[in-house]
Parts: C-alpha cells; structure tokens; sequence
C-alpha cells in the first residue's frame, strides 16, 4: 500500500515520538551519585501534555507565572509591612541638664606637663632624676586624669647619688603602677591613697638600703612625688626637693623641707632671708635610703584654682626667687617652655647644683557660656 506524503510524516512523528518515550524511560532508570555515597534512581516525573500549558496572557502581569491558575507573583512580598522601630529607646535621652552645646567651654590652657634636667654649671656628674606621667582612667561617667610626677635629688660618693635617685625613681613609679593604676584599669581601687603614697616611697628607700648595703655605699636621695587624680593632689615627700601650686599669679609651697636650716627657720633660730647662705644650708636630717624605714610626709591638696603645679630640687629654687618661679610659670603657656626658662634662671643665678624641674599646666577655663 502508497502512504501518502501527509501519512508518511504521521507515521514517521508516532515512530519518532515512540523512540524519545522509550529513551526517556531508559534515562529516568540510569543510577545517579547521591553525596552520601549511595545510590538512587530519578523517578519518573510525568510531563504534562504540550497543548495542556497555558500561553502567556499578554495582558497579565509579566511577574506573574506562565500557569493562568498561579497567580503568585515570583519576587516576594511580605504579607504585613514591618514594624518602625522606635530609635529614641535606643538612644541616652537627654535632659536639660546634658544638652550637647558647641564651644559650652573655652579654656585658656589645658592639662599638660613637661620635665627638664641640667646638670648646672659647678658639678660633673647629674645626680637628679625626674619624670612625669600623664594618663585618663577610664569610668563609667567622667573619665578620670592621672597624673604622677616625682623629683629625686641623688646624694652620696662615686655614683652613689645617680643609682639612688635613680632606683627612687622607677621603685616609686613601678609601686604606684602596680597598685594604682592596673587596679583601677579593672575598678578595683581599694588601696587607700595615703597609705599607697607610703608605701611606694617606703619601696623606694628598702630598696636603696639593699642596694648601698652590697655596694658599701652611702647613697641616698630625696623623694618628692605627687599623684594628681582628677582635681585632687596627693603628695609624698621626704628631703628637701619642693612641690610648690601656683594660684592666683603667687606662689605657695607645699612641701617641709627636712633640712637643718628648715628646722632652724621653725624655731625662730634663722632669718629665711639668711638660709641661702647659711652653712648648713646643704644638710638634711632626712632622706630615702640611708636609714632601714623612713618617715614619710603625706600631704593631701585640692587643686582648686591653682593654675600651675611645680616640683624641683634645691638646685632651681636654691638659685631663683619664688617671684622669679612665679613669673616664669605665668609668662609661659606650655610647660617645656617654663621648665627651660627655669633652668636658665638657675644657671644664670651661678648653677651651684644638678636642676630639676617638672611642671604642669592645670586646665584653666576662660569663661562658661549659658
């Protein structure tokens, strides 16, 4: 029988669409690797007939699916629009009292300090030692400044003044770091500040005995040392270096010299305006290392509206008068500069000893807006 061309081609489509059925069920039974090792094989999934699918609706959305009976669009929406958050319960309210104010403040000079030494124009050897130490604990209101500045003016036969002031020195600072400052970086403060002061300097001149003891030495030093916490100083002292404030353009001192002539003025045995040249105006009852325990002068001081703080061996206030230290202090504004202006007034007064001087600037506010 002749097929004609129509049926040649229907018969040669079922015979072609028979053989793609027939290959797809060998594939559907192909194994397949599954990730945890064992295997599977795919399930025949039966295809919906071609003239079944719905053509596109050219007016539809062009998000929506090809399925007329889906109508859920492919890119998400929520259902609910999301809650607006309430910033303010995320914030530190403010209150009348707290309200932030552009340039509230203008100061004439802030918090800073500087140290200076010169071995003067007599002596070969510097036997003084100093340092300053500015730092900000912090709190969880104010933070709170930290301040520790110390002079030590070394005495003793070869070297034995330099090692003493030195050993003062870092046994101070290393006592006070270690019970002051690592502890209260954790907010454990428990040590009372007057006790610590006394125990630093005791430190010291335990050490500086030892240390004279091995080396036969008679080496010691004076120690005056001031902790400055926020607006407050607490001052160790024993010899004859001074801590002096500056308030209102004078100049008081703070410190007692531990000195014969010292004792003298006390008892009303010397004029003051004789002790610079007094002949025991270099001998002190007094010092740190040269004795196994020493007492410690303890001075407590409010900073008030002291604009300076000064600390110095004899060989600065030995040489310059206390209107000269003042002045000093008042004309310069960053304290390197009053240090070597001090010191220059010390050598041009002869320079008879080793100066040491440490100043530091107190924040001064100008005015207070509203």
């Amino acid at each position: 029988m002749v097929l004609s061309t129509e049926q040649q081609n229907s018969s040669t489509d079922e015979h072609l669409q028979g053989e793609d059925e027939t290959a797809i069920a060998h594939e559907s039974e192909q194994p397949v690797a599954i990730p945890d090792g064992t295997d599977a094989r795919l399930t025949t999934v039966e295809a919906p007939e071609l003239n079944t699918l719905a053509a596109p609706d050219s007016t539809s959305n062009p998000e929506k699916s090809l399925d007329k009976g889906d109508t859920r669009p492919l890119t998400h929406e929520p259902d609910t629009a999301p809650e607006e958050r309430d910033v303010s319960l995320e914030t530190h309210q403010l209150t009348p009292h707290h309200v932030p104010t552009v340039n509230n403040r203008a100061s004439r000079q802030g918090l800073a300090a500087a140290v200076l030494r010169d071995v003067g124009r007599v002596r070969a050897m510097n036997q003084d030692n100093a340092i300053s130490l500015l730092t900000v604990i912090p709190r969880e209101a104010d933070d709170l400044p930290l301040g520790l500045f110390l002079v030590a003016d070394g005495m003793g036969g070869h070297q034995g003044g330099e090692i003493a002031s030195q050993l003062a020195v870092a046994s101070v600072v290393r006592y006070v770091l270690g019970h002051l400052l690592l502890p209260a970086l954790e907010d454990d403060m428990s040590e009372p500040i007057q006790s610590l002061m006394e125990a630093a300097v005791q430190e010291a001149n335990h050490v500086i005995w030892q240390q004279a003891r091995m080396t036969g030495s008679d080496m010691g030093t004076t120690c005056t040392v001031v902790l400055m916490l926020g607006h407050t100083l607490y001052i160790g002292h024993v010899g004859d270096s001074r801590a002096y404030l500056l308030e209102h353009g004078l100049l008081r001192k703070l410190t007692t010299d531990h000195s014969t002539i010292e004792r003298l003025i006390q008892l009303g045995q010397l004029d003051p305006a004789d002790a610079h040249t007094h002949a025991l105006r270099n001998q002190l009852y007094r010092t740190v290392g040269q004795q196994p325990d020493v007492q410690v002068d303890f001075l407590y001081q409010p900073i008030g509206e002291s604009t300076h703080l000064l600390l110095c061996s004899d060989g600065l206030w030995g040489m310059v008068s206390d209107s000269q230290i003042a002045q000093a202090l008042k004309t310069n504004p960053w304290p390197e500069d009053a240090c070597r202006e001090l010191i220059a007034l010390a050598n041009l007064g002869g320079g008879e000893d080793n100066i040491s001087a440490v100043v530091v600037s107190l924040p001064v506010t100008e005015r207070q807006n509203g």
